[in-house]
């Protein structure tokens, strides 16, 4: 594949790990479901655009009042509200035809049984660092305290400082990724803990110290019932007064998990595709990562959760503590403008297929 790394084991007798998928999780492999066209999300976004058609005549006609003109804009004004009668109509026919004949079907399709896990099932940590040499010695040694966790393996991407060293001193498994990319350093993380067979599941998460380990007790109670607990950050508690995530982007994700929720309506509750923090069966990602596409960049998450959810696996939602980040930003949280870009291309991706996008 074109890539160099270093590691270093945690101790002479770690086991060896498996360069392919083992036979049982070649047989758990799933393919698309037989599933309905999503008139709801469809039907939502028409009922967004007849709504904003809407309160733009609403908004020209504040603007007359202002004025003191009373008959400008009167005709723009009256062909706006009769227009957008059509896609409101459209909207609210295709949501109730989808709850009334689909949703019902849906929400049986997901309550499947998922296999026993034991008693207290074992972690392989894979962190994602890109010039994090402030954080990533203390983010390894929080996850290495953590009684479920096996190991703990950082891949950097290309990392212009000691991200790799302070790491390895940390006491991680340290791998570069040179294909440059948030997708493609996530996928080298999931690849690389996916070969580990002695432990249950894989925690993916960042070096920065925005997570942290305590998390893992409550991902360990929400696994045994879904294939993959994604956490979401969106509940105010749990989060930071001053975090990267401004109120912008804070509203901005959980627009963009409800449009998930739309689309694969009945599968799950969503209100953040942005975070990195998850845990997943060590099964489910040697699938998975047939499915994704690691040329998508700061889209990858999204697209992650998408391809999870029309593969039939099920996903689950667990509140993580959202923390400031230790060092500068270079992902989708750089600033509001930046954010805006990776979430129109969210929606993109979500509507019109991730092609384009890789």
């Amino acid at each position: 594949m074109g890539f160099q790394s270093r590691r270093v084991r945690q101790s002479s007798t770690a086991p060896e790990r498996s360069t392919q998928p083992d036979e049982s999780s070649l047989r758990t492999h799933r393919e698309p479901g037989v599933a309905p066209l999503p008139l709801f999300y469809w039907g939502l976004w028409s009922l967004l655009i007849g709504l904003g058609i809407y309160f733009g005549a609403i908004l020209l006609s504040i603007v007359r009042l202002a004025l003191l003109q009373q008959n400008l804009f009167v005709g723009l004004i009256t062909k706006l509200l009769w227009i957008s009668g059509f896609p409101t109509t459209i909207g609210i026919l295709l949501i109730t035809v989808d709850l009334a004949a689909y949703f019902p079907r849906q929400r049986r399709g997901i309550h499947h049984v998922s296999p026993p896990l034991r008693c207290k099932p074992l972690i392989t940590i894979a962190l994602t660092a890109y010039n994090d040499e402030l954080s990533i010695g203390a983010a390894v040694r929080d996850f290495l305290c953590q009684p479920l966790v096996k190991r703990v393996i950082v891949v950097s991407n290309n990392s212009k400082d000691c991200t790799m060293e302070r790491a390895m001193e940390a006491g991680a498994i340290t791998v570069n990724e040179e294909r440059q990319g948030y997708g493609h350093c996530v996928y080298r993380c999931l690849m690389e803990a996916a070969q580990w067979e002695d432990t249950d599941l894989i925690a993916l998460c960042e070096g920065d110290m925005t997570y942290r380990a305590a998390d893992l007790d409550k991902f360990a109670a929400y696994i045994p019932h879904a294939d993959i607990v994604n956490g979401t950050r969106i509940v105010e508690q749990l989060r930071d007064y001053d975090t990267q995530l401004s109120t912008f982007m804070y509203y901005g994700n959980f627009f963009a998990g409800k449009l998930l929720e739309a689309k694969h309506l009945g599968r799950g509750t969503f209100t953040d595709v942005g975070t990195t923090y998850k845990v997943m069966r060590r099964d489910t990602v040697t699938n998975l990562l047939r499915l994704v596409q690691p040329a998508i960049n700061l889209e990858f998450n999204a697209h992650f959760l998408d391809t999870a959810l029309r593969h039939d696996f099920s996903v689950v939602e667990c509140p993580v503590t959202f923390h400031p980040r230790v060092g500068v930003s270079k992902g989708g949280n750089v600033n509001n403008l930046r954010a805006l870009k990776v979430g129109l291309r969210v929606i993109w991706g979500l509507t019109f297929g991730w092609g384009w996008l890789s």
